[in-house]
């Protein structure tokens, strides 16, 4: 078995939460968010080399969490940089040997371990691997002057982790930076990779938002 990495950025500042911590670091059920991704990869395989991007303002709040909670699971921290592309930049330094690297966002803590093997396994034998899922909701595209229906079929939602052999990550992000990166998967289909979907978990959402916190709260619960 190849060499397993994850970067798990968190740069949030707890804006849209309304909240004055950072939401990688409010607390859900009787932890920090943040441990709670960290430990859902640690859960899926032991010997993963787990690289943390945080605010360098951010690092030493952290390191007061991490000993309070007495969060032990051994991880690097590295500086994050001026946008996401630069901050995965920044974690992808510390990829020192081939292997298979994902990209995954700090404020993701249910991706499911199912998820977790298929990324791993078909970003293996295949290149790369996003996790995605369908849009059960019907979507409208707009511009300044209309709107109209698209197929939701033809839609699907993306998630993290996004997970790459490492040279093919290496190389994509070699390419010079565009606002037009929204994740890892755009830098590298820039790159000229396809891309391959495969399925992701509905869990696996992203909290941003108040009402997001208490999807995780309840979560928990289950």
């Amino acid at each position: 078995m190849m060499k397993r990495y994850v970067v798990i950025v968190a740069g949030g500042s707890g804006s849209r939460m309304r909240s004055e911590v950072p939401k990688q670091f409010i607390v859900i059920g009787t932890k920090p968010l943040l441990m709670h991704t960290i430990d859902a990869f640690k859960k899926f395989d032991s010997a993963i080399q787990i690289i943390l991007v945080l605010p360098e303002s951010q690092k030493e709040y952290w390191s007061n969490l991490c000993e309070k909670y007495s969060f032990s699971t051994i991880h690097d921290v590295v500086n994050g940089g001026e946008t996401r592309f630069h901050s995965v930049s920044n974690g992808l330094v510390l990829v020192k040997e081939p292997g298979i690297v994902g990209i995954h966002d700090g404020v993701r803590p249910f991706v499911s371990q199912k998820t977790l093997f298929n990324c791993y396994k078909t970003a293996e034998d295949s290149g790369n691997a996003v996790p995605a899922v369908d849009a059960f909701e019907s979507v409208r595209q707009t511009d300044a002057t209309s709107n109209r229906a698209i197929d939701r079929t033809t839609i699907k939602l993306v998630q993290t982790p996004q997970v790459f052999r490492s040279e093919q990550l290496l190389k994509a992000y070699k390419t010079e930076f565009t606002s037009g990166f929204t994740d890892d998967a755009s830098v590298a289909e820039a790159a000229g990779y396809h891309i391959n979907l495969v399925e992701g978990n509905r869990e696996n959402i992203k909290i941003t938002t108040p009402f997001d916190l208490k999807i995780a709260e309840a979560l928990l619960k289950n």
